[in-house]
């Protein structure tokens, strides 16, 4: 039910009053900081690389400047569609019945954010740990695949838990289990309630702590002796925030937002104890013996499972790149080891000897994936369990594998641009879709920064030409977002491509990637259309108009994006050169050198085009340079045979 407007005004001062007195936390604070502040510009001039890099960090991506401005806010009124993006799938917030929400949706641009907005179903309920906490609570009643190691009993009462999660949450239980590590069954104190113990372990679990303690006509206890137990269990395992959200449990917003934080508080432990614990005790071993290690069940660390990832050789490609007939990795495609070898190589003797790392892991965190789902679920060898752990194959490095484990582990998603291919493909290969769309945005903010729109062909004569350094190649990115189906990568790569032409429409490899994306149309005609030149034609003609915004001149523009009279007035002496830099390839004249910048407004020097020539304006060089481009374009299909 939508709150009136003066009880939403009674509501909010009633929230900020908690607030001051230190009750409630602002979910909305003031940040000063340098860092804050460079996230808001990068929201204001949509720098895609900047955001992804602030968020990366740490920056609280729901705090607000000194004018009351949010970075989604900032965003969807400044008009950036992937920056609103971006914001929205890493927990911005835009919730109903706020001040806040309610400027973010009324201020955006244009429908396509305001759509978004509504897309994303702008709530309270918007948490990005939420899928994390559910699945912690869910291996509670989860029965198969069995992933439970230690059994607790109160009365007729049992619980099948998992001492990785005990330990992590619990001092009490994590000093237990290093004096015990094998124990498998544990009494708790007939003299507490059982109903006292479930919501302490829902509570552990991260399934929060109910606004009443459900009890029924036929239970046996009574709420007081449930409280007192809840009161000895969390002085006992050492868990006060426990007592503190049942106190605040009948208070909807303080319950609440005492959740959010138990499950933060969760996601740090487990990450400590994943990097303490796992990390620690992975194993480094030549690849020949690895199938040879022996890991016992009843371990320090509760580890059931091994995965074993082979580091890549520097001759080796990478994802994305050709792969040579002979793999050197054990077992079938699907990367799941069921026996040795087919083919045995006899290694070089001058190559130093391949090495695999060894992960102890949890089956109990690595069901966040659909594929270890259907594994562990199987007949297969790597779901039975034996007296020594079963070695799993994953078909990626060491480092892209301790990507995944502390995605799994800790929903943290740090993935270095250098790595993000390899982790879009093994994401993609593990069913994990929000590592992928992670990995996606990573690779989609590549060349997406402050200078996203500079077009360097601008270079005045006389000066050099800035090279641009690419983390990572553009035509691996556009090939896995066909093999993957990734649009948004498509989409980039189009994008990415178009306002990089000139360095690329000359090479091999683009005439290459346009022969693939015409033969993927299944018996294509003659004059059928190529999607990727479609797209890079699309973002060339949105390059070059935004370069005639970028100049200050954007009002002389039509109503149909089309230049007025004005402007086509201004470029008129441009005219006559623009045939003569194309078709004749003749010097600049005289009077082109000649030319005054100051008796014109449009004019800022001479400029060089793509062919080397001299242009008096920035307007007659990106004509020129747009009639170069899509010249180069129309040849090379003529080249290819291909009619687009």
């Amino acid at each position: 039910m939508v709150l009136r407007k003066d009880q939403l005004e009674v509501q909010l001062k009633d929230e900020h009053q908690l607030i001051r007195d230190g009750v409630l936390k602002d979910e909305s604070p003031l940040d000063d900081s340098p860092e804050f502040h460079d996230l808001c510009n990068a929201c204001r001039i949509g720098n895609l690389k900047g955001c992804q890099e602030a968020i990366t960090s740490g920056v609280n991506i729901n705090a607000r400047d000194s004018f009351d401005y949010t970075p989604l806010i900032l965003a969807s009124l400044c008009g950036h569609y992937e920056v609103v993006q971006l914001l929205l799938e890493s927990g911005a917030l835009c919730e109903r019945d706020t001040f806040q929400g309610e400027r973010c949706l009324y201020n955006a641009l244009n429908n396509r954010i305001r759509n978004l907005l509504l897309e994303y179903d702008y709530s309270k309920s918007t948490d990005p740990l939420q899928p994390f906490a559910s699945h912690i609570t869910s291996l509670l009643t989860r029965q198969e695949p069995k992933t439970s190691d230690i059994c607790l009993t109160a009365g007729p009462e049992q619980w099948n838990l998992h001492k990785l999660i005990l330990s992590a949450r619990s001092p009490y239980f994590s000093n237990k289990f290093v004096a015990a590590p094998e124990t498998s069954v544990s009494k708790l104190a007939t003299s507490i309630p059982a109903e006292a113990f479930h919501i302490a372990l829902r509570y552990l679990y991260l399934g929060g702590v109910p606004a009443d303690l459900e009890l029924t006509n036929t239970s046996s206890v009574t709420e007081e002796a449930v409280f007192k137990g809840l009161d000895k269990i969390s002085k006992q395992l050492e868990i006060d925030s426990l007592w503190q959200s049942i106190l605040s449990s009948t208070d909807r917003r303080l319950s609440r937002q005492r959740q959010q934080d138990e499950v933060a508080r969760g996601r740090i432990q487990l990450e400590t104890w994943y990097k303490t614990n796992v990390l620690k005790h992975k194993v480094h071993v030549d690849s020949s013996k690895a199938q040879e290690v022996k890991w016992t069940r009843d371990n320090a660390i509760f580890a059931d499972v091994l995965l074993r990832a082979d580091v890549e050789s520097p001759d080796e490609p990478k994802s994305g790149q050709e792969t040579p007939t002979a793999r050197n990795t054990l077992g079938p495609l699907n990367g799941i080891p069921i026996g040795p070898s087919s083919a045995s190589r006899s290694p070089s003797v001058a190559r130093k000897s391949k090495q695999t790392v060894l992960f102890p892991a949890h089956r109990a965190m690595l069901l966040r994936s659909e594929y270890f789902q259907a594994m562990f679920k199987s007949s297969f060898m790597e779901a039975q369990v034996t007296e020594y752990l079963q070695i799993v194959n994953v078909d990626c490095t060491p480092e892209v594998l301790d990507i995944v484990l502390n995605y799994l582990y800790a929903e943290k998603t740090d993935i270095p641009i250098e790595l993000a291919l390899d982790v879009l493909y093994v994401a993609d290969m593990l069913f994990i879709e929000k590592l992928k769309t992670k990995a996606v945005i990573v690779l989609s903010t590549i060349g997406m920064g402050t200078r996203t729109l500079a077009d360097h062909t601008h270079v005045e004569a006389g000066q050099e030409q800035e090279i641009e350094v690419e983390p990572i190649n553009v035509y691996d990115v556009i090939r896995a977002a066909w093999t993957l189906k990734v649009q948004r990568l498509e989409t980039f790569s189009a994008r990415y491509l178009a306002y990089r032409l000139e360095d690329y429409i000359d090479e091999d490899d683009f005439e290459e990637l346009i022969k693939e994306s015409a033969s993927m149309i299944q018996k294509r005609q003659e004059t059928d259309s190529i999607e990727l030149l479609d797209d890079i034609r699309f973002y060339l003609s949105e390059r070059f108009r935004l370069r005639f915004e970028d100049s200050g001149l954007d009002d002389l523009m039509d109503e149909n994006g089309e230049m007025n009279a004005e402007a086509a007035q201004a470029i008129s002496e441009g005219a006559e050169r623009l045939d003569e830099a194309i078709d004749v390839k003749s010097p600049p004249s005289d009077e082109m050198k000649q030319v005054d910048p100051a008796s014109n407004p449009f004019l800022n020097g001479e400029i060089k085009t793509l062919d080397g020539d001299i242009a008096g304006d920035e307007f007659t060089a990106d004509a020129i340079n747009y009639q170069v481009l899509l010249g180069k374009i129309d040849r090379l299909l003529e080249k290819l045979k291909l009619d687009a």
